[in-house]
This record gives structure tokens, sequence and C-alpha cells, in this order.
């Protein structure tokens, strides 16, 4: 038996990555949509890295691109006047020191609104901007906000570089076949399902969209077990990338790696960079421009 020369971390021993399964390993090289191009498994900033409390604001995104993050995942909403505002709620009382429905309200009104008494609200075209080298995962979270965000990434052409999903796979569908194959995109809760019953063999492969590139998935959900080996096996055999929220512990992270899974949504973005460094399989952005 051979011992890793490598020297031990604060965490403790270096842990080795088991090796990646034939088809995952496939599955990474020949990615269907340029939005997947990427050596190794992605890490995704969730909402730009919340753990700090000031999610989905330039700074979080700023600062998730500063420490190597080219992937970052965030929400949108259409305001009243139809502006694209990056945030998770429907409303704004939870995050900031403003209230009321986001859909409800002009963005003259909503941009005075602050995260944690602080940051402001970013529009997602800033965002497409300010950012020019990262990567998008976009959960359209209002059926207002669909069209807008297609003519945005129309006009902007940020096609290779925008993945979007929502819970609502007939709303995720609908992207699709409005965009067509220039668009990439994940499974709707519905589909998930009828992939997990694809892994059990209980439904037809034709049963699960085969346009949607990836599949995002919690680990598990009111307490049953959504991602193992049948699982992610499925999602492969129909050529999609399996990516986790929102994994920020360290130990699940790795081994959700040795699972096979092909990408991680954290909070915790160091645990996540330091976890991917450890296995010699961080793959930093191009960073701020």
């Amino acid at each position: 038996m051979t011992t890793d020369p490598r020297p031990s971390t604060a965490h403790g021993p270096r842990h080795r990555p088991a090796p990646l399964p034939v088809h995952t390993a496939a599955v990474r090289r020949v990615p269907r949509h340029p939005f997947l191009d990427h050596r190794g498994p992605l890490a995704l900033a969730h909402r730009g890295g919340a753990a700090d409390g000031l999610e989905n604001t330039h700074s979080a995104f700023a600062r998730a691109v500063a420490l190597g993050y080219r992937y970052l995942e965030t929400d949108v909403h259409a305001t009243a006047d139809g502006r694209l505002v990056a945030f998770h709620d429907e409303t704004l009382d939870r995050m900031t020191d403003a209230s009321g429905p986001i859909a409800g309200l002009p963005w003259s009104q909503v941009r005075q609104a602050l995260v944690g008494g602080r940051e402001p609200l970013p529009l997602m075209r800033e965002l497409l901007r300010a950012f020019p080298g990262a990567r998008w995962n976009i959960d359209v979270k209002s059926e207002a906000a669909l069209v807008p965000l297609l003519e945005l990434l129309d006009e902007q052409d940020a096609w290779p570089r925008v993945c979007v999903g929502s819970f609502e796979e007939e709303r995720v569908a609908r992207a699709q076949a409005l965009a067509g194959p220039r668009l990439a995109t994940s499974l709707g809760t519905r589909g998930v399902v009828r992939l997990r019953l694809r892994s059990y063999g209980l439904v037809p492969a034709r049963a699960v969209r085969a346009s949607a590139v990836c599949v995002q998935v919690p680990e598990h959900r009111s307490g049953i077990r959504v991602v193992d080996r049948a699982f992610v096996r499925a999602a492969h055999a129909r050529w999609m990338q399996v990516h986790v929220w929102t994994v920020n512990e360290r130990n699940r992270m790795r081994e959700l790696l040795d699972l096979g899974v092909d990408g991680i949504v954290t909070d915790h973005i160091e645990t996540l960079r330091d976890v991917l460094t450890e296995r010699g399989a961080w793959m930093p952005g191009p960073g701020p421009r």
C-alpha cells in the first residue's frame, strides 16, 4: 500500500478522491451545452455565497468571483414595470429594510431597498455586464420574469453562459421551447420526480424531458433521499449532469463528489473551494476583469 506524500491540512489528512465512473467522466468531457464546458466538478456559489447574509448582491457575487468562482447561482423576479431583479424572495420583507411584493412595485421603489440595510438589489442586466467571465445558473421565480429574461439573454448574447431552472417544470419547458437548444435548462420538480422513477425502472426513458442538460436537486427532500448512485446513473444515461444543493458541510461535499455528482451548490464558498483544492479539482474562473 502506498502513502499519500501530500501534507495533512488543518482539517485532517488529504482526502484521496475516488475514481470517476466512466460515464460520469464522459458526461463532463462532452458537455451538451457551452454552459457546462468546465474541467472537473462545477462549484456554484449559491446566491453569490449566502453565508454572510448579503445574498444576491453585487458585493456577494464580486467576492465569489474574486475567490475564483466561475459559476454563480441566483434568482430573478420581475418588477411591476418589467425590470429583472436578482433576488430570491417574492417580497422584500425578509432580506431588506423595505417591504412589499416585488411584482407589485416599480423598479424606482425596489431599487431603494437595501439587503441587510447595506446593499441594493441588482438588476440581472447589470450582473451580466459586471461579470462577463461568469456563468449564471438562474432560477426563474415567476412567470412574469420568463420572457424578459429570454429577451435579455438574446440582447446580451449570453446564451452560452446561462442555465435556466425553475421548480415549475412547465415554466422551464416553456423557456426551452421558446429559446431552443441555444438555452441550457435544468429539470423542474416534476421532471426530477420522473427521473427518480426512471432510476427505479418504473417509467420509460422518454418520460424524462430530453432537452434538459442537467438536473439540480437537494440531497434529500421531505425525508426521502434523492441523490444516490442509481439517480446519478439515470441522469448520466440521459447525458445530464447532476448538481446538488445546498451543501455546506465538508464531509457531505466529499461524499457527494465520490458518488459522482457533477456539481455542488453552496453557501460556504471557501469550504467548497478547499474541498475541491484538496482533490486537485479546483478550476478557478477568469477572476474579476
